[in-house]
């Protein structure tokens, strides 16, 4: 079976969504409406994948028809015909890996920047600097692909390096490659402070969430418990000195967010507020790819945070992927170049979900 016959049925479903998409944002009378921006979100989504997805199924057809004109009588039409059909199976190789990421996209949530927690695991004073070796290859990466990085929620180390460190990833596929990132990180070096040489293991903890907003989560007052408290965190000249740090406790669910990086209490609690709402619609996403993970074997990993996915091995300079068992350079990953870890990765999980169709 083709991958025309294969997926014509998801595809024709994409088709169906994208016109009442269409009619959606057409109407004035949603023009208004806090769902209106999610319309429009989608619609850009969809049209990523129908656009490609066009021009596969045009090539394709293109090269039926040559295949006939090679079996017909005309020598001059067949000589036209093996010509070109080289040139439309490339242009095919071309569309079809992406076409079957998105056609077979699984994540409402994909398109939306990602918010990235960094947490020190086992290993002290090197977890937190383990925590900063990750920080700075996110960003580098960030950077190479154009993204916006903006710092949520920051709690440094003594010895340098942070015990935690929370921002936001604005960009094109930001939230669609970030989640591959979400699990344990193990690295293994020989610290600075190591008199003879013995290398130690360390480890952080790494969440990927999608941005959310007041229509994914509503937040009650009444579930909210909001407080100013004193800016915290090593050095500075106005640490402990300002109130412009706002915590927020979840009574519901138990779960606490606080926000320093902004020096305006409102700017703090518009984000903390943001992180919040990520945490809490995280943890639906959680169920979700849970009831997914347990019903159809297709990803690559769980997505979980606890599972270990990657370490990092300084004296060997080798960066090893559990979950595909693939090793990298530690020298390019750990200065951002993560796009071949990225590539195998989803290529893993293409071929897992064709596999399951």
């Amino acid at each position: 079976m083709s991958l025309v016959e294969t997926l014509r049925g998801r595809v024709d479903e994409l088709k169906q969504r994208q016109k009442d998409l269409e009619t959606l944002v057409s109407d004035p009378g949603e023009a208004g409406k806090a769902t209106y921006p999610g319309y429009l979100r989608e619609l850009g989504s969809l049209q990523k994948v129908l656009e490609p997805w066009l021009r596969y199924v045009q090539a394709d057809e293109a090269i039926q028809e040559a295949r006939e004109m090679i079996a017909g009588d005309d020598p001059e039409m067949a000589e036209l015909a093996k010509e070109e059909i080289p040139e439309l199976e490339a242009e095919m190789v071309t569309l079809e890996k992406d076409i079957l990421d998105r056609v077979l996209e699984d994540d409402p949530d994909a398109d939306k920047p990602a918010i990235v927690e960094i947490r020190a695991g086992a290993g002290g004073d090197e977890a937190a600097l383990f925590v900063g070796d990750l920080y700075r290859m996110y960003t580098r990466f960030a950077a190479a692909h154009g993204w916006k990085v903006e710092e949520e929620d920051v709690s440094e180390s003594e010895a340098g390096g942070y015990k935690e460190i929370v921002f936001k990833v604005k960009g094109e596929d930001a939230m669609r490659l970030m989640k591959w990132e979400s699990g344990g990180h193990r690295v293994q070096r020989v610290p600075a402070t190591e008199t003879q040489g013995r290398i130690h293991t360390s480890a952080a903890t790494v969440a990927v969430m999608p941005e959310v907003e007041d229509i994914d989560i509503k937040l009650k007052d009444e579930d909210l418990e909001i407080k100013a408290i004193r800016s915290g965190g090593p050095g500075g000249q106005s640490v402990n000195k300002t109130s412009s740090c706002i915590q927020i406790f979840h009574k519901p669910s138990g779960l606490q967010v606080k926000c320093q990086v902004e020096k305006s209490q409102l700017r703090n609690k518009e984000r903390a507020l943001g992180l919040l709402r990520a945490r809490l619609y995280q943890i639906e996403r959680d169920k979700r790819d849970a009831e997914l993970y347990a019903n159809r074997k297709s990803q690559v990993g769980s997505g979980d945070r606890s599972q270990r996915i990657r370490t990092y091995n300084f004296p060997q300079n080798r960066v090893s992927d559990h979950r595909i068992n693939q090793n990298y350079s530690l020298e390019k990953i750990i200065e951002g170049r993560l796009d071949a870890i990225f590539d195998d990765l989803q290529a893993a999980e293409r071929e897992a979900k064709l596999a399951n169709l």
